[in-house]
């Protein structure tokens, strides 16, 4: 028997222990999936928005996979505290796979970034997500005008929430508290901001369409940022560009070229704009200032010197993801990511038998969920190769049982589905669908503690 912990219950490490106990090389896998949070699914549960409902969906996939009867989901457990480090999982496991993602966001590095109000665009997602280290208080929503730096997918999600309506939530799982704070939100303008023109963006075309069936909210683009686009000042220069790049110049040109604004909420596009400082007004963030960028001819931006306030009391930053480095294992701060070779982590330039890393703490933050396909394949191929020299060192006969006396309280599959019963219930009682459990102590509790 091989036995096998896959630590993170992301896509990425549920594909891996689904190509693990799929594949016929090696027989008798047995796999236990380790997370720290109570519940499976990662950034599919906690960084979805809430009315993705069919990207959602995918938890029952991952659900299937989990359920398997050589996979076992341990949440609860986190790696690097009471002992469980690196050295002691290879005690318990022949091998561990880490796909621990991505867990910090990138900074804007400029005077006035931490003035009240001016936050990550990860911490509002992890608020209206229900995600269990969030504040449930964190966002009140007083502002006039947000502000949304960065023009990728996180970015639409963030602006798309704002300046949605509470009734056009309701139906979804985004918990009490967030569905309150946005039912009473002040927000009417929500400027996303962009260092490069919409040919140059990063947000895939859906997700940029959704923008303009917002029931109450008009899309406002201006043609003065497109016109430094050479894809959009001269339409016959897309040929040259992506086809997700061309539709999205089509969905912005139509957008710069349509009717006035005239619903309640406004979402401005701007473009070729760079953040150089958050200003301060009274007790928090009052403006930011950007630099006007303009192409500089090798597929980048330069500044000009030219300058533009935006007012905005809130300031979202959506700039991208890194990773983090986990206690025990090498790091590559300048990539942040884990050094490896087809998956097999590195340590000073040599593999360390038995460790693995798979998802973005292994490529970075790059792709979308179906990339980690893949990727994990790739790590498990590595794996199964090394599995005779793996097999034959002793480990543990009982590894969950270690986890017990090392004074970790697991949560297995019977307590997660008690979650998914509570949060059940919760809705019901409330007057809607499922809603989630915002807070460690209820999920602990609906788990059975």
């Amino acid at each position: 028997m091989l036995r096998v912990a896959v630590v993170g219950s992301g896509p990425s490490g549920v594909y891996a222990a689904q190509d693990l106990v799929r594949q016929t090389q090696v027989p008798d896998v047995r796999v236990h999936v380790l997370d720290r949070l109570p519940c499976p699914y990662g950034l599919v549960r906690y960084g979805v928005a809430p009315d993705h409902e069919k990207i959602k969906s995918l938890q029952d996939t991952l659900r299937t996979v989990l359920e398997h009867e050589r996979i076992a989901f341990i949440g609860n457990v986190e790696v690097g505290t009471r002992g469980l480090g690196p050295e002691r999982l290879l005690r318990l496991y022949h091998a561990v796979v880490y796909c621990v993602g991505a867990a910090r966001d990138r900074r804007l590095g400029i005077p006035g970034e931490d003035l009240p109000g001016s936050h990550s665009a990860t911490d509002f997602v992890s608020w209206y997500s229900a995600h269990p280290d969030a504040a449930a208080d964190g966002f009140a929503l007083t502002a006039r005008s947000a502000v949304v730096i960065g023009v990728g997918n996180v970015a639409v999600d963030v602006a798309r929430i704002l300046a949605r309506g509470a009734d056009e939530l309701r139906p979804t799982d985004v918990p009490a508290t967030a569905l309150g704070a946005l039912a009473l939100s002040r927000v009417r303008d929500v400027h996303m901001v962009g260092r490069r023109g919409p040919s140059g963006a990063k947000f895939t075309t859906k997700e940029l369409r959704e923008l303009g069936s917002l029931p109450a909210a008009d899309v406002i683009v201006d043609p003065t940022d497109l016109a430094l686009d050479p894809a959009y000042a001269a339409p016959g220069t897309t040929a040259a560009l992506s086809a997700v790049s061309r539709r999205n110049v089509d969905v912005v040109r139509g957008w710069a070229e349509g009717p006035p604004p005239h619903r309640d909420r406004r979402i401005h596009l701007r473009f070729f704009l760079r953040p150089v400082e958050l200003l301060a007004a009274d007790d928090g963030v009052g403006a930011v200032r950007f630099e006007r960028t303009v192409p500089d001819g090798d597929g980048g931006v330069r500044g000009t010197g030219t300058y533009e306030d935006i007012p905005a009391q809130l300031v979202l930053r959506a700039v991208g993801y890194r990773g983090v480095p986990l206690p025990g294992l090498p790091f590559d701060a300048a990539r942040g990511t884990v050094p490896h070779s087809a998956g097999r982590v590195l340590r000073d330039g040599a593999w360390s038998p038995g460790e693995y890393v798979a998802g973005w703490i292994k490529r970075g933050p790059t792709g979308v969920i179906g990339t980690n396909r893949p990727c994990a394949k790739e790590t498990v191929a590595s794996l199964l190769g090394d599995a005779a020299a793996l097999a034959a060192r002793a480990v543990a006969d009982d590894p969950l049982a270690e986890l017990r006396a090392a004074g970790h309280r697991p949560v297995e599959w019977p307590g997660w589905e008690a979650i998914v019963a509570a949060e059940a219930a919760h809705g019901r009682a409330l007057g809607r669908r499922t809603v989630k459990i915002p807070d460690w102590p209820g999920l602990l509790a609906a788990a059975g503690d």
